[in-house]
């Protein structure tokens, strides 16, 4: 998932509040998608809000669109260890805090979807979290959960691991592409995202989590449409003028993560349709109307920033937060009526953590690291 719209070096350029929004509206489906998931029993029709698994490929959309926009014509100025430097303070920071937030609640996740954590060494699991520091998968001999996640304390990590991927395709090889090229590589890239959809046997794209063939095909194929998407609507839409834009493109995101499975159990290529059309067609739609507007009322304003500031920082810290509210419904044999204040506890906490760490924590922390990169490189 990738940062905000707005760049230190980028004051001179527009800024798209409307998209920062957006992103947090994304970022907030995906904790209502997965506490709810909680109560599917692995029946992904039976899933409420169900496509909220989307959001993923919105984001990674979001990060082609945001990199192009903000790093094209910068490249003059800029060396490669720069660029990365720039892209590791601004998404590292918070992987090292989810990462942490992981172990401490590791042991409250404890039930019988995970029978083995309350037997993994304190050793063991901190291993794992210092190897999650470094957003690299961890080897199958320190899968501590058994999901097979190639970061057992933060399952949603593994975007962030594809997120860096395309941030090094980025400055290797696209930002040097011509727009006929990109084309072809958003054409070919959609094909597969379309062909991994409708051929799926549980009739969707979910996956992308794990080192493994069947899910680094998932992921890759999840990451290239969407990225090379918005790095090519970047380079070559020129955004409009749309009234009320947050509300359509918003209306239009919550809209398409919240339909019900398309087809049921006896057409899953449909819902496999669905989601690749909704990533190729509707997500560049909404960028485009969402690039297209103004906010320039306070309440609306102060709504898209806020939203903005907490959309990375909710997505990964909420997941371990989720864990527990697994854990605690499972062991309990709680109802998805009972649990209605818990769940709205962990979001409302969540937001309100995520905040925290994005007031306390994150901007101080990049400001500090920036400054200090700065300053070595004056020297």
């Amino acid at each position: 998932m990738n940062s905000n719209i707005s760049h230190s070096f980028t004051d001179t350029k527009k800024h798209y509040i409307i998209l920062d929004g957006l992103r947090g509206v994304a970022a907030v489906i995906v904790v209502m998608f997965h506490l709810l998931e909680t109560f599917a029993g692995g029946d992904h029709v039976k899933q409420l809000i169900n496509h909220g698994y989307l959001a993923v490929d919105f984001f990674f959309l979001l990060s082609g669109f945001v990199i192009g926009y903000a790093y094209d014509d910068r490249w003059h100025k800029m060396s490669l260890k720069e660029f990365f430097k720039r892209r590791l303070i601004r998404l590292h920071p918070m992987i090292i805090v989810g990462m942490v937030i992981g172990a401490i609640t590791f042991y409250q996740q404890a039930n019988p979807m995970w029978p083995g954590i309350a037997d993994v060494s304190l050793l063991k699991m901190l291993a794992v979290m210092l190897i999650g520091f470094t957003l690299l998968p961890v080897p199958k001999s320190m899968d501590i959960r058994g999901w097979g996640e190639m970061h057992p304390l933060n399952g949603p990590a593994w975007s962030l691991f594809f997120e860096y991927i395309a941030n090094i395709l980025y400055a290797l090889i696209l930002r040097k592409v011509s727009n006929k090229v990109l084309f072809l590589l958003v054409l070919i890239s959609g094909g597969a995202l379309i062909h991994l959809a409708v051929t799926s046997s549980h009739g969707d794209i979910i996956g992308g989590w794990s080192i493994d063939s069947t899910q680094l095909r998932i992921g890759f194929t999840r990451l290239l449409y969407p990225f090379l998407a918005g790095l090519f609507l970047s380079r070559t839409v020129k955004p409009g003028s749309i009234k009320n834009a947050f509300m359509w493109s918003c209306l239009i995101l919550v809209a398409i993560l919240s339909i019900p499975r398309v087809g049921g159990h006896d057409h899953l290529w449909m819902n496999g349709l669905y989601d690749s059309l909704s990533i190729i067609f509707v997500f560049p739609l909404v960028v485009f109307i969402g690039a297209s507007g103004q906010v320039e009322s306070k309440i609306p304003s102060t709504i898209c920033k806020f939203l903005g500031d907490i959309s990375y920082p909710l997505y990964i810290i909420h997941y371990p937060l989720t864990y527990v509210f697994m854990a605690w419904v499972a062991n309990n044999k709680v109802s998805m009526a009972a649990s209605i204040p818990v769940a709205l506890t962990i979001l409302i906490g969540s937001i309100i953590l995520a905040y925290i760490c994005f007031k306390l924590y994150d901007v101080p922390v990049r400001k500090w690291l920036t400054k200090r990169t700065m300053a070595r490189a004056s020297k």
